[in-house]
This record gives structure tokens, C-alpha cells and sequence, in this order.
């Protein structure tokens, strides 16, 4: 069943652990142990260490060596539609539920070569790590809106008329949880579906504890190990980040108390969260993360991650500027227009709203100029803009054109025109199975330098989640990654480390030497 885009408040998904998978592989080495429980790996982490003096660089390699531990505990229970393998007919002909657009579930990954034959092996890579299937997920969540899912599915105009009648008969039975709303952090046309609220117009620990609430009921009511949060709901306007206010862990805390009006919705679930040690993943672009926020994860070892989901226009953008700057060709400025009709849509036709939007969209490409010092200066950037406007007749069906203007040789120039036309919501929603399915994989692996005794997670920031959101964020002091390539190779190589593989290399060396 794919959500609708951006109707509901939160997505809450609740994980029960009782099943361990069978592995498709194993890896034959002294540095990798398995139990039943468990996997082991030593791994050797090599880099290269750089110093520069008057504009030369000496390069060190360097190793470092780690130990990671995964629980190969996953969960059952779930989504409906392809749990039910269900078929279903269109216009176009029958259609069947599948993963498609899902990084994990529809992807695969080079294992290695195949020592007979000399030909890569590649296995879905769902299958690297035990990972849990998305069919075994219970969902629920929060809505300003009181409309049961199978209503919410009416109004959406996503899915097919003969599929929704497969699955409405649960889709009745689903009621979204009461949510809080302040109106100040949405556009004003949201406000007729606002009848599915917690009392209360501003931030205050009784809606902290309200949601810890919902949390704890959801897990005890499932007979869940784990409860994983993803924000799905309207975008928000930017919050101030204010001295005293947001800040610090404390301060932030002390103005929920205080119901200070700067903070948002989406900072009141995040902290109900942390406080669950339940992981919260922020699907929209606005700073739910504010410094306090993001400090007091670190406390408490939640993770958290985001921001916004990056499904297709975006998605693109950073396919191609990296192509384009990797191969030396200069781009000098990117126009991106699309309209829509969905409810997204409708409240990005807020200025402020918008803005949130803008910001997420327009920084995507920093990190792959500021890696060319051949082609742009100091201070030098392409020109960018990005221009949304709701359209109610083209419904969920996005269109999104973009313009790519580069310089190339001797004065020349080139221009890359783009229209997309996707079902936004059915490109959204595989991401959010994969924020899913990885955040809960991070949660089960714990890491230490060899020799040490302690096993520690990983950064509250799962920054890992980079190739799935527009905006990623990443822990204090670390950059920024937003090539597309590297983002998936990072998650790809943490997941072979856990299991004791070197990461993926297209050197093909034993191809090319004889």
C-alpha cells in the first residue's frame, strides 16, 4: 500500500523482533565470525591522510581497524498490498504489487566475481545485511485530519480504483491518532482539515508526553521491540533559531515547557522521540532539527535523520551535476520549475512553506562544486533557481522541467533540458520503506576500534540515509555528501564492512593484467 503524500501528521512503523534470516552468503574468513545471534567482522579502514604546505600535498595512506557487530534478529507483520501478493487491472493492463523505486528492495549489489567464470555475482541488496522485509512492518500514525485511510485514499487520487477496493475493507479500520497543530507552521488552506487535533496551539511538554504516549500504547498494543518515526506530513516553515530558545538540549526543553511559540510541530514530535529512544526521520524540508534538538539525541544515543525526501527532480539533479562536473564540464546555472496538484502542492503555495522547499532544493549541488577547483574559484557557484507552483487539475501527477546551462571548450556552451512527468507520491514511497528498513538496520549494529572492549552505535546523525533525502544531514564538523554516487556507495561499503568485505572497486584488475 503506498501512503498518500503528505496528508498524515506522522508515520509511525513498529518493528516485532522474532525472526532470524537465512543468510544467502557467507563470508570465509578468520576476521568474520557468525552466531545465531550475531555477526562479527574485523575490518581494516583504509584512507589517506593529506598535508599541504605552499600548495603541495604529501598523501600518507592510513589504516585504521574496527570491529562492527549486527544483530541478525529482524521482525514480521505488515503492508498490506504486497503482503497479499495482491493483482489488480488499469487501463493499461494488470499490474501486481512490487517494490519498485525501493534502493533496497529492488536494487542489487556486486557480491564479487565468480572464481570459475570471471563474472560479477550480484545480489539484491536487501540480501547483504539481515535486513527486515517490508511486508513484516505494522504502520500506524498521526493526522490533523480525521479521515479514516481508506477516505484519505479517496481524497489522494493516487492509487488505482480496482486496488483500492482490494485493501479497503483494512483501510476502514485504520483511524490516524489525534495530532497537534499549530497553525503559525503550515500554510492557512490546511486549516479545514484540522479537526483531528490534540487541544493545545503551541509546543508544551504535555504534547511531548502525549506522543510518548501514543508511542508506548502502539508498541504494547503490537507486541513491538521497535518503533521507528517518520514525519510524512506537510512541509513547515523555517523555525528561528533563537539564544535561549533552541539552541542547547536545555534551553529547548525549557521553552517547551514555557510553550514558546518558535517551536515547531515537527521539533515536539522529534523530542518525544529521542525521549522513546525511538528513531525519527524528517520526510519534509523544514529545520525540524534545530541545534537543541539535534544535542539532545546526542544525549540520549537516538538517531535521527533527514531531510526531505529525495524522489525525482532532486534525485536527478544530483545524478547529472555530478556527472557533468566529473567530466570537466562547467555548469554555470540550473533553472528547476514543476507544478502540482497534490496536497504538497497546495501548501507549498504558502510563501513560507515555499521557502523551506527552496532551501532544500537549491543547496543539493554544493558539495560537487566546491569538490572542482579546476573549473570554479573561490566563492564561484552556478546560478540556481527553483520555482514550484500549485496546479489542483494535474493532481499527483508532478511536472518538473529543468534547464542545465554549462560551459564546455574554447567558449562553447551546452544546454541539458529536462521534463519529468511522475506520480509523486508512488516515487516518494519506496523512500520511505528504505528510511525505514535502513534506520532499523542501524539501530541492530554497534561498532569499536579493535581492541577496545566497549561497543558503541553510530553518531545519532545517520547521516547514511544521505541518497534518500534532498537535505541530509550529517553530525557537527563532518561535510556534506550529496553526489548520488557516493551516497549510495557509503551505505553500500558500510553494509560490506559489517559482513567482512572489502568495498565495492570497478578496478577489474584481474581483467586487465593478463
Amino acid at each position: 500500500m503506498a501512503p498518500h503524500a503528505n496528508d498524515n501528521e506522522g508515520n509511525a512503523t513498529g518493528l516485532s523482533m522474532s525472526q532470524t534470516p537465512s543468510n544467502t552468503f557467507t563470508v570465509a574468513s578468520p576476521n568474520v565470525a557468525y552466531t545465531d545471534d550475531t555477526i562479527t567482522s574485523k575490518y581494516t579502514y583504509r584512507t589517506t591522510a593529506i598535508d599541504s604546505s605552499n600548495g603541495e600535498f604529501v598523501a600518507t595512506p592510513k589504516e585504521t581497524v574496527y570491529d562492527f557487530k549486527t544483530e541478525r534478529i529482524v521482525g514480521k507483520v505488515g503492508i498490506i498490498a504486497n503482503r497479499q501478493k495482491l493483482a489488480w487491472d488499469t487501463r493499461e493492463g494488470q499490474r501486481s504489487a512490487n517494490y519498485y523505486g525501493s534502493l533496497v528492495m529492488a536494487s542489487t549489489t556486486k557480491l564479487g566475481v565468480d572464481s570459475k567464470t570471471g563474472k560479477d555475482i550480484n545480489i539484491p541488496l536487501h540480501d547483504a545485511m539481515p535486513m527486515v522485509h517490508p511486508n513484516d512492518l505494522v504502520i500506524g500514525g498521526w493526522d490533523i485530519s480525521s479521515l479514516k485511510m481508506a477516505a484519505s485514499m479517496d481524497r489522494a487520487q493516487v492509487l488505482e480504483p480496482t486496488l483500492k477496493s482490494m485493501v479497503r475493507k483494512q483501510m476502514a479500520a485504520m483511524q490516524p491518532l489525534p495530532s497537534i497543530y499549530y497553525p503559525d507552521f503550515i500554510a492557512a488552506n490546511q486549516g479545514d482539515r484540522a479537526d483531528n487535533i490534540i487541544p493545545g496551539d503551541k509546543a508544551c511538554m504535555e504534547h511531548v508526553e502525549h506522543i510518548r504516549k501514543d508511542i508506548r500504547d502502539f508498541k504494547a498494543k503490537n507486541s513491538l521491540d521497535k518503533v521507528i518515526i517518520m514525519w510524512t506530513a506537510n512541509t513547515e516553515r523555517y523555525g528561528d533559531i533563537i539564544s535561549g530558545v533552541n539552541d542547547t538540549a536545555a534551553n529547548l526543553m525549557s521553552s517547551i515547557e514555557k510553550g514558546h511559540t518558535e517551536i515547531a510541530p515537527s521539533t515536539v514530535f522529534a523530542v518525544a522521540c529521542i525521549k522513546e529512544n525511538a528513531p525519527f526521520i524528517n520526510g519534509s524540508p523544514q529545520n525540524t532539527f534545530v541545534p537543541g534538538c539535534i544535542e539532545l539525541a546526542e544525549q540520549h544515543g537516538a538517531f535521527i535523520g533527514g531531510d526531505d525526501f529525495k524522489s525525482g527532480q532532486t534525485k536527478m539533479k544530483s545524478a547529472l551535476v555530478d556527472f557533468l562536473i566529473n567530466a570537466g564540464i562547467k555548469l554555470t546555472s540550473i533553472a528547476s520549475y514543476n507544478h502540482l496538484g497534490n496536497n504538497d502542492g497546495k501548501n507549498l503555495s504558502s510563501q513560507k512553506q515555499f521557502r523551506s522547499k527552496e532551501i532544500s532544493k537549491s543547496n543539493v549541488v554544493d558539495d560537487m562544486v566546491a569538490a572542482n577547483s579546476v573549473l570554479y574559484k573561490e566563492g564561484e557557484h552556478p546560478d540556481h533557481t527553483v520555482v514550484i507552483k500549485y496546479m489542483p487539475a494535474v493532481g499527483d501527477n508532478k511536472r518538473a522541467l529543468d534547464e542545465y546551462y554549462a560551459e564546455i571548450f574554447m567558449g562553447g556552451h551546452q544546454t541539458i533540458s529536462l521534463f519529468n512527468v511522475c506520480e509523486d507520491s508512488l516515487l516518494a514511497s519506496p523512500l520511505i520503506i528504505d528510511l525505514v528498513l535502513i534506520a532499523e538496520l542501524m539501530t541492530r549494529i554497534q561498532w569499536r576500534n579493535h581492541g577496545e572492549q566497549e561497543w558503541k552505535s553510530f553518531h545519532s546523525v545517520l547521516s547514511v540515509l544521505s541518497y534518500m533525502l534532498k537535505a541530509p544531514m550529517t553530525p557537527s564538523g563532518t561535510p556534506v555528501v550529496n553526489a548520488l554516487g557516493k551516497q549510495r556507495s557509503a551505505l553500500v561499503n558500510i553494509m560490506r564492512a559489517c559482513v567482512g568485505l572489502e568495498p565495492e572497486n570497478d578496478m577489474t584488475l584481474e581483467h586487465k593484467l593478463f
